[in-house]
């Protein structure tokens, strides 16, 4: 057989290019567009946004029913807001936990490789945010021989609280000594500080105050002492000192700060204000009602009545209330620059570290300071929310009985209660460490006992049985009402 010159001319031809892109492929088919490897930039805002998101929402599901701010309505029977809380309530919350804690330790990682002290310190804060919540919603859980599956450890051990505790605070103490505020951020921009290395080190210190807090009723390890040390050396120790140190991601409503709720028409379909959250507030006068919660109506006049609740945990048909409920104002899931009331996930408030102060300076029987650090607390709050302080909040003769510094825990932390609105389950974890502040339990709360904390994942019982089982015997049970080691 003869073959023309021309197609021996064409297979020459196509056996060279063939060669030839064979031999550069990978470097004409290289997206320039893809990164070749991971920044600790690359990783940290979209933890921030993610964690931050999913927590405003698990506020909005779990703590505004269990301390009776919002709850379903109507609600013939069970909810969370009667304290019948399902096996599968913090599914979700182990899930979402794990997924990005694994992410945090990746962003740890590249940033040891690259040198970055900065990047370090604030992974390791972000570490100890994420492991603080998911240890008090569960208990003992695993954390040393977590997220090592790429190392072949599919049955993690569980850590005990103690062991969780002692952990997560030497390392924000660490964090707080690897800062260098004179070094640039310079992987991006993080969504939340901008890259300003000191406001990031106020949040490490002011996280940690909130975890030895925690652990107030743990005598032997002397937390107080530890508070007063961080507060006595403000250079050492530095934390938030205004609204804008504050944690917290300012929701534009523009990707990606944009509203975690997909349709804020559900945040307040078939809900009411819970008369417990209100009562107070009305108490108060406060400022920050009509940023909260719209006002209450005559249904035969549609006329308005003034903010009235619906009382948690109530019994029999809701046709016993002859009010249209209050609700929640739809704005605080609503991002939108025109709105008064700005959207915002609080990670920590300012307000917050004032009533820490509170708290400390009440124990060492400094009045004075721990009244000022209350009033602080409450201006920092009413401002955070785009209200006005009343120049007469503490002074007015209506209203100074109820809130006017008075020398008492419970005055504090109910106040506290109000600034921890839509932190996470703060709130919550505070009600549990102090009894405060005292809720109403009404007719219908199943078992007239607040929860303490989630079951373990019916999953994590399925995969994980030995440790699970040792984790279990260890706490003394897998209840929602089983006490963790820092409440007893």
């Amino acid at each position: 057989m003869k073959y023309s010159t021309k197609f021996t001319c064409l297979i020459l031809f196509t056996g060279v290019l063939a060669a030839s892109c064979t031999k550069d492929f990978e470097k004409i088919n290289t997206d320039p567009n893809r990164i070749d490897a991971i920044s600790p930039g690359t990783l940290l805002n979209p933890i921030i946004y993610n964690v931050a998101g999913y927590n405003m929402l698990r506020s909005d599901d779990i703590t505004f029913n269990l301390m009776q701010v919002v709850l379903p309505y109507p609600s013939a029977s069970g909810g969370l807001h009667r304290y019948d809380m399902a096996e599968n309530a913090g599914n979700g919350t182990w899930n979402t936990y794990y997924l990005w804690l694994n992410n945090i330790k990746e962003m740890y990682s590249t940033s040891v490789k690259s040198g970055d002290n900065n990047y370090q310190a604030i992974a390791l804060t972000l570490n100890a945010w994420v492991y603080a919540n998911l240890t008090d919603c569960f208990g003992d859980v695993p954390m040393k021989e977590a997220t090592q599956g790429n190392n072949g450890i599919l049955h993690p051990k569980f850590d005990t609280q103690q062991e969780i505790y002692t952990t997560l605070l030497s390392s924000l103490d660490s964090a707080n000594n690897l800062y260098l505020t004179s070094r640039a951020m310079t992987y991006g921009t993080d969504m939340m500080y901008a890259n300003n290395v000191t406001k990031w080190k106020k949040f490490t210190n002011s996280l940690r105050m909130r975890l030895l807090l925690r652990l107030s009723k743990k005598t032997d390890l002397n937390i107080f002492v530890q508070l007063r040390a961080m507060i006595d050396n403000p250079t050492k120790y530095p934390v938030f000192t205004v609204n804008d140190d504050a944690a917290v991601l300012k929701l534009t409503g523009i990707t990606p700060l944009s509203s975690p709720w997909g349709r804020p028409v559900d945040f307040t379909t078939f809900r009411a204000t819970a008369k417990f959250f209100l009562d107070s507030l009305n108490a108060f006068n406060d400022p920050r009602r009509v940023k909260f919660a719209t006002l209450a109506k005559n249904p035969a006049t549609n006329a308005t009545i003034g903010y009235q609740g619906i009382p948690s945990g109530y019994s029999g048909s809701e046709t016993q209330f002859n009010y249209v409920p209050s609700n929640v104002v739809q704005a605080l899931v609503t991002a939108s620059s025109a709105s008064v009331t700005p959207m915002i996930c609080v990670i920590m408030p300012y307000a917050e570290v004032e009533f820490i102060k509170a708290e400390v300076e009440l124990q060492f029987n400094n009045l004075v300071a721990s009244k000022a650090a209350y009033e602080k607390g409450i201006k920092a709050s009413v401002e955070q929310w785009g209200a006005v302080m009343p120049t007469d909040y503490f002074t007015n003769t209506a209203t100074a009985g109820a809130t006017a510094y008075n020398g008492t825990l419970h005055r504090i932390l109910l106040q506290k209660y109000y600034a921890l609105f839509f932190v996470d389950y703060q709130s919550w974890f505070e009600y549990r460490r102090t009894g405060m502040p005292v809720l109403p339990v009404n007719a219908g709360i199943v078992g007239k006992k607040m929860p303490t904390r989630f079951q373990y994942p019916i999953a994590v019982r399925t995969n994980n049985p030995v440790n699970y089982q040792k984790a279990v015997e260890a706490m003394g049970g897998n209840e929602n009402t089983t006490k963790m080691w820092w409440e007893k």
